[in-house]
């Protein structure tokens, strides 16, 4: 089986959370997926929960992976984050009008797996989304009184 891996190191800024996106959307567009797919969208949703959960809760610089790989004929991505934290992810239950704590519940609710493990003097967080499986495609309401920035 053949994978293709690319990976970008992130610094410990929330900022690099938008570049780590855009990079991430110019490698799945190298990988054959439409910028607008709704399985594209799905993994760079992922990518942000996951950057922005370890430069945010670790305050260290991490490592994006990308693994693309033949499982079956439509294939798996996988995502891995991995920083210089020992402390494992706290999965949070956030209440009605919580601006954080949804993350690793958007995770569970759209990778098709995910889990972590220690790596090295940190750990690695990763999922994966199998290219042939149904994708949920996040949507996300304006509530009243929300305003959109263009």
């Amino acid at each position: 089986m053949q994978v293709l891996q690319v990976q970008l190191e992130v610094g410990p800024d929330p900022a690099e959370v938008g570049r780590a996106r855009r990079w991430a959307r110019s490698r799945l567009i190298g990988s054959g997926l439409e910028d607008d797919e709704p399985l594209a969208e799905t993994l760079i949703l992922l990518i942000s929960e996951l950057v922005t959960n370890a430069v945010v809760h670790t305050g260290c610089p991490a490592v994006l992976r990308m693994l693309f790989g033949a499982q079956g004929s439509a294939g798996t991505v996988r995502v891995e984050v991995a920083d210089r934290s020992t402390r494992p992810p706290q999965p949070r239950h956030a209440e009605g009008e919580d601006t954080g704590g949804r993350g690793l519940e958007l995770v569970d609710g759209l990778a098709d797996r995910w889990g972590w493990q220690p790596e090295g003097a940190g750990k690695r967080i990763w999922c994966e989304v199998d290219r042939c499986g149904p994708v949920m495609v996040p949507v996300i309401q304006e509530q009243p009184g929300d305003r959109a920035c263009l």
